[in-house]
């Protein structure tokens, strides 16, 4: 008896093998989300489908179904999302939105000492204070293409249906961002 990667090293030194590979076992199944709004992310699941008028190519996606059957991520992921901000109200987003274990809410103070008071989920630099919302729409919609919430009957889906968003704002309203403005 040998190991399947002794076995795939015999073969393919083998010249009398064109190929070989181990006998995966595949399944038909592909997890699709029941967001209402996935037909619309070719990036994800793309079939050809039409979007605002325009065919997608069937196939060129990110396998998003497929991707799923193995995993749909894992609340203890912490993505920091460095961009307009995040509405983190948002129907899709609100169950995924990181919230700071270190601080208690509302006290005045910087309780876990990183030289941001309150900063429950995340912090607008914005403004320098710690309400991150997204004040463009940017930043809310990277994090929907991160960490929508998959598979609630609501909008569209994420990458990653259970990461955490941590909401960084560095960029203001008309969105600027000078790297020595932080």
């Amino acid at each position: 008896r040998m190991s399947v990667e002794t076995a795939l090293e015999y073969y393919r030194g083998n010249p009398d093998v064109a190929y070989a590979e181990p006998n995966y076992i595949r399944y038909l199944k592909a997890t699709t989300p029941n967001d209402p709004f996935l037909s619309n992310l070719w990036g994800l699941h793309n079939t050809g489908q039409s979007v605002k008028g325009t065919s997608g190519t069937a196939g060129a996606d990110m396998d998003g179904p497929e991707a799923w059957d193995v995993a749909q991520g894992s609340n203890t992921f912490v993505i920091a999302v460095i961009d307009t901000g995040v509405d983190y109200n948002h129907p899709d987003l609100s169950g995924n939105i990181w919230t700071n274990p270190g601080e208690v809410a509302g006290n005045g103070l910087d309780d876990d000492q990183n030289g941001y008071v309150d900063d429950l989920r995340g912090w607008d630099f914005v403004d320098d204070d710690n309400d991150p919302m997204d004040v463009v729409g940017h930043g809310t919609h990277v994090s929907g293409t991160i960490a929508a919430v998959g598979n609630n009957n609501i909008g569209v889906t994420g990458v990653c249906w259970q990461a955490k968003i941590m909401p960084l704002r560095v960029f203001d309203a008309f969105g600027g961002s000078a790297t020595t403005d932080r």
